[in-house]
């Protein structure tokens, strides 16, 4: 049986070795579509780094957003940067990164969000992520902004005794450089 651990750990608690061991990590499995902007997204929050042997096979981290909603500015939990390396994919471990990272969402956070893949929305929606069905936006420099390119792909995960917020209304998310969600 392989030893795998997984650990939580706050960026500021990686030194440069750490962080670059991510971002090799992130470029592999993204075939090098992983952008500056795409790697200071995922920083800043908690990260579940899972290991085997000692080596870094999956990661993804939780960074605070905020949403409005209704009229409030909502604490969530964003998920970002979730990867395994490709060769040990459909082994469970993206489930053991998504189950640390859920639990931080859970203690810190009002809800839970993230923008999925095509190929990674499966493992949300095992998970009880789902699918935002109302209208995305985000608070832009120049004001509000629709965000169409979003719908579809924009989950949510409420902790338990959570609600998830009425999907007639609008999510607006912070603003921030390179893809917004």
């Amino acid at each position: 049986m392989t030893d795998t651990r997984t650990r939580l750990v706050h960026t500021s608690q990686l030194g440069p070795g750490a962080l670059e061991e991510v971002r090799d990590l992130l470029d592999a499995a993204f075939e090098g579509d992983f952008s500056d902007e795409d790697f200071e997204h995922g920083l800043g929050g908690m990260h579940a780094l899972v290991r085997e042997g000692g080596r870094l096979v999956a990661h993804g981290s939780v960074v605070q957003r905020r949403v409005v909603h209704g009229g409030r500015a909502l604490r969530l939990g964003y998920v970002e940067a979730v990867a395994v390396r490709r060769d040990l994919r459909r082994r469970g471990l993206a489930g053991h990164v998504m189950a640390a990272l859920e639990e931080v969402i859970a203690g810190a956070y009002v809800l839970g969000g993230l923008s999925a893949s095509e190929e990674g929305a499966a493992l949300y929606a095992g998970r009880g992520w789902t699918v935002w069905g109302g209208r995305i936006g985000a608070l832009a420099p120049g004001g509000p902004v629709l965000l169409p390119e979003e719908e579809g792909s924009t989950y949510l995960w409420a902790p338990p005794g959570a609600l998830l917020p009425d999907p007639a209304g609008r999510l607006d998310f912070d603003w921030r450089d390179g893809d917004v969600l």
